[in-house]
């Protein structure tokens, strides 16, 4: 039995559902679906406390990378089946979701190892940018380590701090 294969981008103000991600990429023929959750943690920065992210987008260039990794996606694990992908914009408060992700696919291997391949990838390099907000209300641009350019190891897995005058932006 053929199937109609789903690739979903949301971007949204509004807060996200986990249910509807879930919904989005749910078939009788799946038999896993893997998801990823990526919430606004409370981290503290030279002293301040993060209070919470605001997050800007390029939306028709986010929109075409994420067709382009839903792709390569595909081309690497030829048997997931649907690709959900929901991420919040503007500001999003410590203990939200920032994104939610789910991959159905018939077997576990395949949605486990494409949803970690796919939050990787859309901090590398899908153009959706954020700003930490402290308790001082000082904000700071971060740069994702994921980006090719950042001069600052994969393997810290940490977010760096870029600081730059207002109304500049990284990319990631």
């Amino acid at each position: 039995m053929s199937q109609e294969r789903r690739d979903i981008l949301k971007l949204s103000h509004d807060w996200l559902s986990v249910q509807e991600v879930v919904d989005a990429v749910s078939s009788p023929s799946c038999g896993a679906i893997s998801t990823f959750i990526g919430t606004t943690r409370e981290d503290e920065v030279d002293g301040s406390k993060v209070i919470g992210l605001e997050y800007e987008a390029y939306e028709l260039m986010a929109q075409s990378e994420v067709t382009k990794l839903c792709a390569d996606i595909r081309e690497r694990w030829p048997a997931v089946t649907h690709i959900c992908v929901h991420h919040r914009l503007g500001w999003v408060k410590v203990g939200e979701a920032s994104v939610v992700m789910a991959i159905s696919s018939p077997h576990r291997h395949d949605s486990q190892q494409a949803i970690q391949h796919c939050i990787s990838q859309l901090k590398a390099n899908v153009p959706i940018w954020k700003k930490e907000v402290y308790d001082t209300q000082d904000t700071s641009w971060k740069e994702n380590s994921e980006c090719p350019w950042s001069s600052h190891s994969k393997v810290q897995g940490e977010n760096i701090n870029v600081h730059m005058s207002a109304g500049n932006k990284m990319s990631c």
